[in-house]
């Protein structure tokens, strides 16, 4: 599901493959935040490549697991590994670069938003679909890449952008076919790798440092609102309309 390799130049590579979607169960996002704050306590490592396998590149958390809970349990684990797995990109030590194709939903907006720069294909989209199913959360992390009144009307839509539009906001640094997609990342995560490294890793700091607001905090307050909507049911009622179309 999560697999890495360190690059003779400094580069970890991470790749998320869980077909058929790339959507991750708790599992997987405990995994996901695993090696990468392994990776970015290695000295060796200069910067991260993160990529995936398959049809596109994250589809959020794995609907299907939740709905199989009988109780709350999935639900508070899921949550707590999306914000650990968003936690480490945005942690990691050194700069984590984002390959996106195809689809970038849900907690694939979380990792995304929170990585320091994004490379993608033309046919990438990024959305946040939560609405339809039942849940909030990560428009901490759309707000970083799209401006504000765009956020807040794909949030309430479920509308989806463009790899060309977010280029166009200046927050994808590189739009390319999908054939070159990794290419183009891993070049860019090579450049970075040229670097200090200690220069590098205390530039990622002095930035994360500076930040508007606190990432963590911001996206552990939109999931309250997911707990109450399971709370009350309404979740429940619009994942079970998710699971019949």
């Amino acid at each position: 599901m999560i697999t890495s390799q360190v690059h003779d130049d400094g580069v970890a590579e991470v790749v998320m493959a869980n077909p058929p979607v790339n959507a991750l169960p708790v599992a997987g996002w405990f995994s996901l935040a695993e090696e990468l704050t392994r990776l970015g306590a290695d000295p060796a490592v200069r910067a991260v490549l993160l990529r995936a396998e398959g049809r596109g590149f994250n589809a959020g958390v794995d609907i299907k697991e939740l709905q199989a809970s009988r109780d709350f349990s999935a639900l508070v684990e899921v949550n707590r590994g999306c914000a650990a797995a968003f936690a480490a990109v945005y942690d990691c030590p050194v700069p984590v670069v984002a390959a996106v194709h195809g689809f970038c939903l849900g907690g694939g907006i979380g990792l995304v938003g929170n990585a320091d720069v994004i490379v993608a294909s033309e046919d990438a989209t990024f959305g946040l679909p939560e609405v339809d199913r039942g849940a909030l959360g990560a428009a901490t992390h759309l707000s970083r890449m799209v401006p504000q009144h765009r956020m807040r009307a794909m949030v309430y839509t479920s509308a989806t952008a463009t790899a060309a539009e977010l280029h166009g906001y200046g927050s994808v640094l590189a739009v390319v076919p999908g054939p070159e997609l990794r290419d183009t990342a891993l070049r860019v995560a090579r450049q970075i790798a040229t670097k200090d490294p200690t220069v590098i890793r205390a530039a990622k700091a002095s930035l994360n440092g500076i930040d508007p607001w606190d990432v963590k905090r911001s996206y552990r307050y939109e999931q309250g609102f997911t707990f109450e909507l399971n709370l009350d049911g309404a979740a429940d009622r619009v994942r079970d309309t998710f699971g019949r179309s």
